[in-house]
């Protein structure tokens, strides 16, 4: 009974520290410490209740009240607790204030304004050497608004935010992730007239359920198509492949609605119609000045429709597909009036817009530690090739991914890749492939090569693009669960002399050698 009492004593006079960052885990841990302190006190009360008027008491204790135990004093526990009604008094009040406590941190975490909140997110700085440009330079938080293969969504911050309205799978919520530098709004994002800005923000979309098989979403999403995503700490690779980079579609701000038929079922459905690709406002094109020199335009009214199917095979084995549907923009070349003479990528074609058609497909299989991905694309879009036709790509992207201990070094894992990415009707461009004014990306090796363009009469306009292909090998070290480092080794070829150097000549191939540290949180 002693040892009861003291237990039960110091567990009631503990201070409130334990509820300053109270999990729901932590509160049904107190919930079960009370309902057993309860107990304890409810076995005191019946002792003291059938315990006989003056038994254990000396003569001298009953003729006096009987002192109150001071439990704080060293002599407490040499000789046998008298326990009061005061003291049992004292020790309920104790317990009520402690179940008011928790049933106060019960609510907050259920209805309180950080009920449901999460934060998390990681930091990626990344050195990379790159031989054509004979550069090397660490990438984090680089002010870069061009979007290349070896500076892509990686050296950054990402931070993802997320906000559940109540509890239970008909709770709406709130997800907005960040990316300061290399994030959709500082690279892709544009507005109504294709300028981009200092916008952090990467992806915004609010989920709202409306049955318990179908979820309204609404905001600014990330592309459905491919097997690869945006965040470097849930990569098996560095860099992005080239479907990735330059064939999949981008974001979309818009509605959808997402389906799955039942628990149960083995498909899922996504659907989504939007403004086109990387545009948070309709997008308007410059056609000519009126007699007060005030640009005259027209506006895309076209919206573009995305929709996307998975099938779970087992638990292993995702199948998947996309396709998307649109119109597209095309940059307008203007004369010194500033009337437009021309659109797309050559100032060739003689339409400002053009049908934008994707579609691919894409197969996960994940198995303990060994992963395997497969990708096939297919994509044209009218008047957005160099000469001014209609451009069209297709790829292919393999990666096989395996985990592995090594005694010297820990868990560990090695990552082989292969892209083809299938770009030469009319000169190369559409998509995410953008050429310049003389049919080329000497950064990222895509468009007509230099000697075609030089020997031609006609600018060009016979020649055809690049095909591009690229191998990649990652070595992975995980040392905590926080921590990632990746070394990497990617070397890109191309049919076509359309990488520039350092030096202004062109090569078919660059090599990257590059290594990221990520400590996700």
């Amino acid at each position: 009974m002693q040892k009861k009492l003291i237990c039960m004593l110091v567990a009631a006079s503990m201070p409130g520290f334990a509820f300053a960052d109270s999990t729901s885990a932590e509160i049904k841990a107190l919930q079960a410490e009370l309902r057993a302190l309860q107990k304890e006190v409810k076995e005191l009360k019946a002792e003291v209740a059938a315990k006989p008027a003056g038994a254990g008491a000396t003569a001298t204790a009953a003729a006096a009240p009987a002192a109150p135990v001071d439990i704080s004093s060293p002599d407490y526990g040499k000789a046998t607790a008298t326990l009061t009604n005061d003291d049992l008094t004292s020790m309920k009040q104790q317990i009520a204030n402690q179940q008011l406590k928790v049933d106060s941190l019960t609510d907050a975490a259920n209805t309180g304004p950080i009920a449901g909140l999460s934060v998390t997110g990681y930091i990626d700085p990344t050195y990379i050497f790159n031989r054509a440009q004979s550069s090397s330079s660490f990438l984090f938080a680089n002010h870069e608004n061009s979007y290349n293969y070896f500076n892509s969504t990686f050296g950054d911050l990402y931070l993802d935010i997320k906000k559940t309205f109540g509890v239970g799978p008909m709770a709406p919520s709130a997800e907005i992730t960040l990316m300061p530098n290399r994030g959709n709004g500082i690279t892709l994002l544009q507005n109504e007239k294709g300028s981009t800005g200092l916008n952090i923000l990467n992806t915004a979309v609010v989920n709202v359920p409306l049955s318990g098989t179908s979820i309204f979403v609404a905001g600014l999403i990330p592309s459905f198509g491919g097997y690869e995503v945006q965040q470097s700490n849930q990569m098996q690779t560095l860099t992005h492949g080239l479907l990735y980079d330059f064939s999949d579609p981008g974001s979309y701000v818009g509605v959808g609605l997402n389906y799955t038929p039942s628990s149960s079922s083995q498909w899922a459905w996504k659907f989504f119609l939007g403004n086109e690709q990387y545009r948070t406002y309709g997008s308007v094109t410059q056609t000519g000045l009126n007699s007060f020199n005030d640009p005259i335009t027209s506006s895309n009214k076209i919206p573009t429709f995305t929709a996307r199917t998975d099938y779970t095979w087992s638990s292993a084995l995702d199948i998947g597909g996309s396709f998307n549907i649109g119109r597209q923009t095309l940059a307008a070349t203007l004369d010194s009036a500033g009337n437009a003479t021309g659109y797309g990528p050559g100032g060739l074609s003689s339409s400002g817009y053009g049908t934008f058609l994707f579609g691919e497909a894409d197969l996960t299989y994940t198995l303990a530690d060994v992963i395997y991905n497969a990708e096939i694309d297919y994509g044209q879009q009218q008047h957005a090739a160099y000469n001014g036709g209609q451009a069209q790509w297709y790829g292919l992207s393999l990666l096989a991914h395996r985990k592995f201990n090594i005694p010297a070094l820990g868990r560990m894992g090695a990552t082989l890749r292969y892209d083809l990415l299938v770009d030469s009707k009319n000169g190369g461009g559409g998509g995410g492939i953008a050429l310049n004014s003389q049919g080329r990306d000497p950064y990222n090796g895509f468009g007509i090569s230099t000697t075609c363009f030089q020997n031609s009469t006609d600018n060009g306009i016979e020649c055809k693009g690049a095909n591009r292909q690229d191998v990649t090998l990652d070595l992975l070290f995980y040392p905590t669960q926080q921590i990632t480092v990746k070394v990497e080794y990617r070397h890109d070829w191309a049919n076509n002399a359309v990488f520039l150097r350092n030096d202004g000549s062109y090569a078919k191939s660059n090599d990257l050698l590059a290594t990221q540290f990520i400590y996700s949180f």
